[in-house]
């Protein structure tokens, strides 16, 4: 339904405006009708009026909703934008974190590799180093007991050429035995320095994992 419809009038009612009489009733008549015709056209205006001002309110409204719409992708945008550098950041991060762990981890097996390596040795020179002592003490009772056997056998005058040659072969199998433990005491300081060294790798992975 439109205006003129709601406010009562009809345009063509307007238009097609019959002619007037000379009579002068019919003037009269026709006079009142385009005077109510003319009210009600006032009317539809006043009623047109109100719509246009009523429509333009809602326009209004529209568009400063329309502006803080905008305003707000505006900054949807923005914050958008740095969220995405902030994540292509932390995704450089994470790959860095990724690598460094795995070359903490390589490095972490060569030095347990390292380590077992050193711990076979050192084992190894313990065993072998108690076959020597083992084989000391022996050659040493012997000894003892070659003197013991000697000292029946042989005068006393070369006695002392016997017990120097002995105390010769004692002195020279102490000289080995030291050797050996200086040799032993230089695998333990290299275990540890190894150690050492292992100790902050481990400590700096696990704080980056965390």
């Amino acid at each position: 339904m439109n205006m003129s419809d709601s406010a009562g009038f009809n345009i063509e009612d307007l238009i097609n405006v019959p002619p007037l009489k000379e009579d002068e009733d019919m003037r009269e008549i026709k006079v009142d009708q385009m005077i109510g015709k003319l009210r009600r056209l006032q009317q539809g205006k006043r009623v047109l009026e109100e719509e246009i001002k009523e429509i333009k309110s809602v326009s209004d409204s529209l568009q400063k909703e329309l502006a803080t719409l905008q305003n707000e992708a505006c900054q949807l945008e923005g914050i958008h934008k740095e969220k995405e550098e902030l994540c292509r950041k932390l995704q450089f991060q994470c790959e860095e974190s990724e690598q460094d762990s795995a070359r903490l981890l390589k490095q972490n097996k060569k030095s347990d590799e390292l380590l077992e390596q050193y711990r076979c040795e050192i084992q190894e020179f313990k065993l072998k180093h108690r076959k020597q002592r083992m084989k000391f003490e022996n050659q040493i009772h012997q000894l003892i007991e070659q003197h013991r056997n000697l000292h029946s056998v042989f005068t006393p005058e070369m006695l002392p050429d016997e017990i120097g040659s002995a105390e010769n072969i004692k002195s020279q199998l102490l000289s080995a035995e030291q050797m050996k433990l200086a040799q032993l005491h230089h695998l333990n300081e290299e275990l540890e320095e190894v150690k050492k060294q292992k100790q902050p790798r481990i400590t700096v992975a696990q704080t980056q994992e965390e």
